[in-house]
C-alpha cells in the first residue's frame, strides 16, 4: 500500500510539472517570455461578412444571443467603461467593430528631461521609442481599437488628434479601460469612445506600449484580436470570433421580434414609431 501511495504521487507531481514540456518550449525559452493564446488573423473579406451580420444590432440584443450559446454574462464589460458622448438623435455612439488590440503598461523609465535636456526632445523620443502607436499600421475600415491601459494613471494616451487619426484609417470606435484627454473635442467629432475616466497627463514618463494585436483584458472581460466588440449607451460587449456568426442569428431574431413588438403598441399607445424601429 505504501509503495502504491509512493508511485501516486511521483505521478502526480510528474503531471504538475509536465505543461511547460507539452507545450514544446524549454525552460529557457518560457524565460525569455512565452505567449500561449494564438493570435488568428482574419481575411478583410471574412471580417466584412461578419461584420454585416451585426449591423443595427444591439448590446442587448447580442448578450441575449451570448445566452442562448451557452455564453451567459461572457464578453459584458464593466458598465464602469462607457460612452464618453451619447447621440440620442441618430445613435451615432454606437458601433460595431473587429477588436484590434493594444497593451501599455506603467513604465519604469525617467518621467523627466535629464538636467540641460529640452522637454521637447524628451518628449519627441519617448513617444517615439517607448510609448508609440505601432498598432495604427493594422487600423482598417471596421476596426475597434481596444486599448487595455494604465487605469490608475492620470494620463490621456487617447486624445481628439490621435482618435480622429485613427477614424481617418477606418476605426469605428475606441474602448479603453482606462481614461483619455480632450473629450469636449471628441464629442464634437463624433468618434465613438467608450471609457473608465478622464485623463490628462501625456504619455511619456507614464506608460510605454508593451504589444500590439495580443490578448488583453478590458473590464473584466478577454479580447483577442478579431473578436466583435458592439457598443451602445448600455455599455460594451465582446463577441469570441469562434462564436460570433451563430450568436449573430440568435441577436437578429431578438431585433426583429423586439422591433414588431414595439412597432405594435406604439400604435396602441397611437404614438409615431421612433427611428430604432423603423430601422
Amino acid at each position: 500500500m505504501k509503495i502504491l501511495r509512493f508511485l501516486v504521487v511521483v505521478l502526480c507531481v510528474a503531471g504538475l510539472s509536465s505543461p511547460s514540456r507539452s507545450q514544446g518550449k524549454s525552460p529557457a525559452q518560457i524565460a525569455r517570455g512565452t505567449n500561449y493564446i494564438e493570435t488568428r488573423v482574419y481575411s478583410d473579406a471574412d471580417n466584412a461578412r461578419i461584420l454585416k451580420l451585426y449591423d443595427g444590432l444591439r448590446v442587448a440584443d447580442v448578450s441575449d444571443g451570448m445566452d442562448m450559446v451557452g455564453l451567459p454574462g461572457t464578453g459584458l464589460v464593466d458598465p464602469a467603461i462607457h460612452p464618453d458622448w451619447v447621440d440620442r438623435q441618430t445613435l451615432s455612439h454606437q458601433f460595431r467593430g473587429i477588436a484590434i488590440t493594444a497593451r501599455y503598461v506603467p513604465t519604469q523609465r525617467l518621467d523627466r528631461p535629464l538636467p540641460g535636456e529640452k522637454f521637447a526632445d524628451w518628449e519627441g523620443n519617448f513617444y517615439t521609442a517607448y510609448s508609440h502607436e505601432a498598432f495604427s499600421g493594422i487600423i482598417k475600415p471596421g476596426s475597434v481599437v481596444v486599448i487595455d491601459d494604465v487605469e490608475d494613471k492620470d494620463v490621456g494616451s487617447i486624445g481628439s488628434f490621435n482618435i480622429l487619426f485613427w477614424k481617418s484609417l477606418g476605426a469605428v470606435a475606441v474602448v479603453t479601460d482606462a481614461t483619455s484627454r480632450d473629450t469636449d473635442e471628441i464629442a464634437i467629432e463624433k468618434v465613438p469612445l467608450y471609457l473608465r475616466g478622464k485623463g490628462r497627463g501625456i504619455r511619456p514618463g507614464r506608460n510605454e506600449l508593451e504589444s500590439v494585436n495580443r490578448p488583453v483584458a478590458i473590464g473584466g472581460v478577454l479580447v483577442c484580436p478579431g473578436d466583435v466588440v458592439v457598443g451602445d449607451a448600455d455599455g460594451v460587449i465582446v463577441v469570441p470570433r469562434e462564436k460570433a456568426e451563430q450568436v449573430a442569428g440568435f441577436a437578429r431574431a431578438i431585433l426583429i421580434k423586439d422591433k414588431e413588438g414595439r412597432t405594435n403598441l406604439y400604435k396602441k399607445a397611437g404614438m409615431e414609431p421612433d427611428n430604432t424601429v423603423n430601422k
